[in-house]
């Protein structure tokens, strides 16, 4: 008896401390892994009296266009490479107002909640979703809406997404409490399939076509659960993800089975798609309220998000805090109310460097460029 007692928990007590350290030395490793550097700052005139905060950022599939909408009811369209040149003042970062950075904008209906980029376009078509209730799609070559949809009964549309495989189709998720999917083919969006995650009526905060094929759709609500749908078969959903203590405003598909989701409990978590299980919590950021931006840079498995207290985090999907963090400088305005980053979004091109754009609730936008040091 003596050979299995004291003799051999020290062994695995020493082994547990090895293994711990191991990873200790691998997150900390993974924290120097990543070189981040502000390009570009991007700013509204002092005198602009107008709210300009924004409440997406959206770079397109080719990672040449970024597209930003908000309060302001315009969408911008820049080209990326021209936040990105070297045009450096004595701070490090080309300092840029909007009015002259931009490459064109077209004037909005309505405040703007989200914006989609359609697939299949080649850039020449945006999708966004408003205040009033209203999904529309624009025609950026011809700068004039091509699409109109009205079937949320005027409650604000929250987010919206195409899916990836021909034909497209739309979705939209509302305060209405439904999750619609449309064809936008057809005026007006013909409906193809209606509906409502929480038996309360929760509101939608969050919709996203799996980009890696199938037919999974993904929606976020304010009942504190994310659900996963099969667009084949849109009765009863087939992922019910529960763990967040508030409203889950995001959800974004890391990979094929991956899914991240944010919440205002001031948590992002992963989770398996396919058994429903939560693999990691990641926590640093402030999210007690606001919609603060969620994005996934896939290949290189990096998120990103804001913060309620202005600044930008970003984790690696191995490690539960942040790998970066940076705060926003206020820019041009003095005084006001306290500002939080409101929208993030990673450009999907590229293997040994990223690019991530961040929007602020005071219109400020800003361009950091990472680069994986050598080891």
């Amino acid at each position: 008896m003596n050979n299995f007692s004291s003799s051999h928990f020290p062994l695995r007590s020493q082994k547990g401390k090895e293994e711990e350290k191991g990873q200790e030395q691998a997150e900390e490793r993974a924290r120097f892994e990543w070189d981040f550097s502000l390009s570009a700052v991007v700013s509204s005139s002092p005198a602009a009296a107008v709210s300009d905060a924004l409440g997406a950022t959206e770079l397109d599939p080719s990672g040449d266009l970024l597209a930003t909408g908000g309060i302001a009811r315009k969408i911008r369209v820049y080209c990326l490479s021209s936040l990105l040149q070297n045009q450096y003042d004595q701070g490090g970062a080309a300092l840029l107002d909007h009015a002259t950075a931009c490459d064109y904008y077209m004037c909005t209906p309505a405040k703007l909640s989200s914006l989609r980029w359609k697939p299949g376009s080649g850039g020449r078509v945006i999708g966004s979703s408003d205040y009033d209730g209203v999904v529309m799609e624009y025609d950026l070559e011809r700068r004039v809406p091509v699409f109109e949809r009205d079937e949320h009964g005027g409650r604000r549309v929250w987010s919206m997404d195409y899916s990836r495989w021909d034909p497209v189709v739309g979705a939209s998720g509302s305060d209405d409490g439904t999750m619609q999917m449309w064809d936008p083919r057809c005026e007006g969006g013909v409906c193809i399939a209606t509906v409502r995650p929480s038996g309360s009526s929760s509101p939608v905060c969050c919709v996203e076509f799996s980009p890696f094929g199938g037919g999974l759709i993904a929606v976020g609500c304010a009942d504190r659960r994310a659900y996963g749908y099969d667009v084949r078969k849109m009765g009863a959903p087939v992922m019910v993800l529960e763990g967040h203590q508030k409203t889950v405003t995001y959800v974004r598909f890391l990979d094929h089975r991956t899914v991240v989701t944010s919440g205002t409990d001031g948590c992002l978590k992963m989770w398996d798609a396919e058994d429903q299980r939560l693999i990691r919590t990641y926590k640093g950021h402030v999210n007690r309220k606001r919609f603060v931006g969620l994005s996934v840079w896939r290949s290189g498995e990096l998120l990103g998000c804001g913060s309620e207290d202005n600044q930008v985090f970003v984790y690696d999907k191995r490690w539960a805090e942040p790998i970066w963090v940076n705060r926003f400088e206020q820019v041009g305005r003095a005084g006001g109310q306290h500002g939080f980053v409101s929208s993030v979004s990673w450009r999907q091109v590229g293997e040994g460097g990223c690019t991530l754009v961040a929007g602020g609730s005071d219109g400020v936008l800003q361009v950091f460029v990472g680069k994986r040091r050598p080891f």
